[in-house]
């Protein structure tokens, strides 16, 4: 492609959904009756929805046209068929489980291998990987290199899994207790920073040699896949898919969500190496998912999965992609605005700590950075910080997170240029007023995952 400044959409527009334009007055209601928590936002009330890159992709013509062809058989269907063997391709393995969603995937392999007593260890654990296996009892660390712990420090891999500590974690605990070390690619929790090559083999080594299963959490390998071939060179020469094919290979095991880089609205499967440990997981998938042919899948479902996850290797699509993403944070950058440095694949990172310097974390300056976007532009984000991952201590203190941020995931072929640059002026508007912000209380909270339904009040 030509070096040009302008990053094109490597598509054109078929088909258009309708935005309500809100003003700032109807949105601060809207807010409130939300209970300051935008997860509880009716979307025809948000303009610009950057809450999650996971189901709202823009699908293709070739997978709208793939839906019309859809066997909707019980068992043995034409798609399941064709999904199995471009998942089969791409993975290496030959025991694939589809499910709903990934999460399902993950409370069928994390439930069965956890419990109490047990011990997952990741680069950094997501909130449903957490919630799924601290659910069965079992406990989850996180060990992301120490480079990842400046958000404004240009690594290339800020993702990676601290090998060193591996080994120390495995030692202490002893590798019979360790359920599975999970590779997220990209480490979405810790700013979407993209995995090396090199510490997946390592991560493999340490695995294979201590026998503890390694598992690769592969709902953005595409976006991963950009960043080696463009920032480790013994890789450049490999196409996108066969460096995903490549990492797979080191692997136990994979989970994938499909509602990020299989470009649908709905889908997840389990892959496995071991036919014993797949055999568990199909009993498991049949009594609470579906038959092991569909999983909680639709045949229409399974041919957009099939089609998406080929679509999404293609070269253009993904300069595209990650070019798009890098504008925003690089824009947001020169604005002055902290962020989680470099730009990752799927989203932008703010440091709302760094932003809201004078908001104690136990006021949740993440929480009200969401608030203020929403009222300011009618965007809609996620915190990841304090709400998502803060514990409370045996006296109800808040143990905070590690850090405080708020996540822009931009849908995939969803928004436009124009649309890129409003969200920028609103952030202009956000600098403007940053000091005049107050901090956030939760009034009302579940046991696990509180972010999505708990409810707020701002501080005094």
């Amino acid at each position: 492609m030509d070096d040009f400044k302008t990053i094109i959409e490597p598509f054109r527009i078929k088909m258009v959904e309708s935005i309500r334009m809100t003003n700032k007055e109807e949105r601060i209601e809207y807010l409130k009756d939300a209970h300051f928590n935008p997860f509880l936002l009716d979307s025809e009330k948000v303009m610009i929805d950057l809450l999650t890159d996971s189901g709202t992709s823009a699908m293709s013509a070739n997978q709208w046209a793939g839906i019309m062809q859809g066997d909707e058989s019980y068992a043995g269907a034409k798609s399941w068929i064709k999904m199995r063997k471009v998942i089969s391709d791409l993975t290496g393995f030959e025991f694939i489980l589809p499910t709903h969603q990934g999460r399902a995937a993950e409370r069928i392999l994390y439930g069965y291998l956890g419990g109490k007593g047990k011990v997952f260890i990741s680069n950094t654990h997501f909130d449903t990987t957490r919630a799924n296996i601290e659910f069965s009892g079992a406990e989850a660390f996180d060990i992301p290199i120490k480079e990842s712990e400046d958000p404004a420090l240009y690594y290339p891999f800020k993702g990676n899994i601290d090998t060193l500590k591996l080994e120390q974690l495995i030692a202490e605990k002893g590798a019979e207790k360790i359920s599975a070390v999970i590779l997220t690619v990209t480490n979405n929790s810790g700013g979407g920073q993209p995995v090396s090559m090199a510490n997946a083999i390592s991560t493999s080594e340490i695995c294979k040699k201590h026998k503890i299963n390694f598992i690769l959490d592969c709902c953005r390998i595409a976006e991963n896949a950009y960043f080696i071939k463009h920032r480790e060179k013994e890789f450049a020469h490999l196409t996108y898919k066969e460096i995903a094919q490549m990492m797979f290979s080191l692997t136990d095991g994979a989970i994938m969500s499909a509602k990020k880089d299989a470009l649908v609205n709905m889908g997840g499967f389990l892959a496995l190496k071991e036919e014993k440990l797949a055999n568990e997981c199909k009993n498991l998938l049949i009594i609470t998912e579906g038959f092991a042919t569909y999983g909680g899948l639709s045949g229409r479902d399974m041919e957009a999965i099939a089609i998406g996850l080929e679509e999404v290797f293609e070269a253009d699509y993904l300069n595209y992609r990650i070019k798009s993403t890098s504008f925003l944070g690089e824009k947001l950058k020169e604005l002055g605005v902290p962020l989680i440095y470099p730009i990752g694949g799927h989203a932008v990172y703010i440091d709302a700590k760094a932003l809201y310097s004078h908001i104690p974390v136990d006021e949740y300056p993440g929480q009200a950075l969401v608030c203020e976007l929403y009222i300011m532009g009618g965007i809609r984000s996620v915190e990841i910080g304090s709400v998502m991952f803060g514990k409370y201590d045996e006296n109800g203190k808040l143990i905070a997170a590690p850090k405080e941020l708020v996540r822009l995931a931009l849908p995939r072929r969803v928004y436009t240029q124009s649309q890129i640059e409003y969200v920028l002026e609103v952030f202009e508007r956000i600098l403007e007023h940053k000091s005049e912000v107050k901090g956030m209380k939760i009034i009302e909270e579940p046991l696990f995952l509180r972010h999505f339904t708990c409810k707020f009040e701002r501080t005094n």
